[in-house]
């Protein structure tokens, strides 16, 4: 039960920090232009440090997949797993639509097969540096898988948040979707582009590493 409590939580406050500091509202404005990216990552990793030891610290559903595939998580937690992040994620936009009133929101208006492409690739990133950091016996450990994972999720939404808006989560998906900042008629791209990485990802990485149990 544990684990499934991590998860909630380190989702919970991936969402929350990416609500407050995307969302410009009258008495609670958005982080200064150019710097979301970094509060997101850096919550990310530190999350990441706070919740590895305990329940791996996916706080991703495509992560999740993925660390099934990999065979480090056991498919039994896939669902509890992917419950407790989905319900952190929409409690964070819960609390952030309490702190954000008065926002004026605007959906994200996609480009359907630009955005596919960005949230298949950079999940793909995501999900291949999260087994290669965090699951190989040879890196058991370490002490920078958290800053490596963070600073993907961090790069990944300098380079195509413009375009997508930056997901590679699906828990994310779901909460910036209820918070209006993308339409629930275009959640398939970041289903179907982050579920798409994740596989591709577990598929590279048991290919390269395969002397990995």
């Amino acid at each position: 039960m544990n684990k499934y409590l991590v998860e909630f939580i380190g989702t919970f406050f991936l969402v929350l920090t990416i609500g407050m500091v995307v969302i410009d509202a009258p008495n609670s404005p958005a982080a200064p232009a150019g710097t979301a990216p970094i509060a997101i990552g850096s919550i990310l990793m530190v999350m990441i440090y706070a919740g590895g030891h305990i329940s791996g610290a996916h706080y991703n559903p495509a992560v999740t997949l993925g660390v099934c595939m990999r065979g480090k998580c056991e498919y039994k937690d896939m669902i509890p797993y992917m419950a407790s992040q989905i319900l952190g994620a929409v409690l964070a936009g819960v609390v952030i639509k309490y702190f954000k009133a008065g926002a004026t929101i605007t959906a994200i208006s996609h480009n359907a097969p630009a955005s596919l492409l960005v949230e298949v690739l950079f999940t793909f990133a995501l999900v291949f540096v999260v087994l290669n950091v965090a699951t190989l016996d040879s890196k058991s450990g370490n002490s920078f898988y958290g800053l490596a994972i963070g600073f993907t999720v961090t790069a990944g939404a300098y380079a195509v948040g413009s375009i997508s808006g930056g997901a590679f989560n699906p828990a994310v998906a779901i909460g910036i979707s209820f918070l209006g900042l993308s339409s629930w008629g275009d959640i398939w791209i970041y289903l179907v582009g982050n579920f798409a990485g994740a596989i591709l990802a577990a598929l590279t990485f048991k290919m390269i590493n395969k002397n990995e149990a």
